[in-house]
């Protein structure tokens, strides 16, 4: 019989903490470095501008437009290509549409960009063509750019890229989430893994730039443009009105 002893809730958040506490400790110089490009940013009138392709399109969300975050963000997606593109909606069916690396500079145009945007672009692998042809294209064109991703992973796979190189290559800063390569933790008795970790770190990661994003801009002496929940009194109308300064650039689709 298989000893499935190691496969449980329990096992899985002493997983959890562990790389919480690890990527906590590691990644410290690297987030600071990466909130002072977002400050800058913002303070010269631009947004975030952030990506990512299957899951971690989690972690675009967990940036741009959510309760208690910036509000000069934006989420760019590759559903992108049929709303604002024109492309039919079935070209969303396709589960490799990630690696197109065509796609990049169609995503690029469709997105309302101005040139003091940071671009931040989360991909647990970091080697599908449309993730590499948009950090290119955002380093080309002089944004800054951050990294979210798991160097653990991205090392021991190839590119999907013509150019051959990987998000990490053409990040201003990168952001290691501390996945493991397949990216699960709990090892199962006949061989693979389940339950995955990335999701959560990088999340984490996210959370820590807008905390110190904002940091900075209160010990600026700056009021920092911050979403309410639209499910809280007076949300929409506090966010409604920070919104005009970005009338334009951000887009709040469902």
């Amino acid at each position: 019989m298989n000893d499935t002893s190691a496969i449980s809730a329990e096992a899985y958040l002493e997983r959890v903490r562990e790389a919480i506490e690890e990527v906590a400790s590691s990644q410290a110089e690297g987030v600071a470095r990466a909130a002072d490009l977002m400050a800058e940013g913002i303070r010269r009138g631009g947004v975030i501008q952030a990506f990512g392709t299957g899951h971690s399109q989690a972690i675009a969300m967990e940036i741009a437009g959510r309760a208690g975050g910036l509000i000069p963000s934006n989420r760019i997606a590759l559903r992108d290509l049929v709303v604002e593109d024109g492309e039919p909606p079935s070209v969303l069916n396709d589960p490799r549409l990630e690696r197109d690396p065509q796609l990049a500079q169609r995503l690029y145009n469709a997105t309302p960009v101005d040139p003091a945007d940071v671009f931040v672009i989360a991909s647990n692998s970091g080697i599908n063509g449309s993730i590499v042809g948009l950090a290119a294209i955002a380093k080309e064109r002089g944004h800054p750019l951050i990294a979210i991703t798991s160097l653990q992973h991205s090392q021991q796979v190839e590119s999907r890229h013509p150019s051959g190189g990987k998000l990490s290559d053409f990040a201003d800063v990168v952001l290691d989430n501390g996945g493991p390569f397949g990216d699960a933790v709990l090892p199962l008795p006949g061989g693979g893994a389940v339950c995955a970790v990335s999701t959560i770190t990088s999340a984490l990661l996210a959370q820590f730039l807008t905390a110190e994003v904002v940091r900075r801009l209160l010990d600026a002496g700056e009021q920092p443009p911050v979403y309410l929940s639209a499910n809280v009194p007076e949300g929409d109308a506090h966010n409604d009105a920070l919104l005009k300064r970005y009338e334009g650039r951000i887009r709040r689709g469902s």
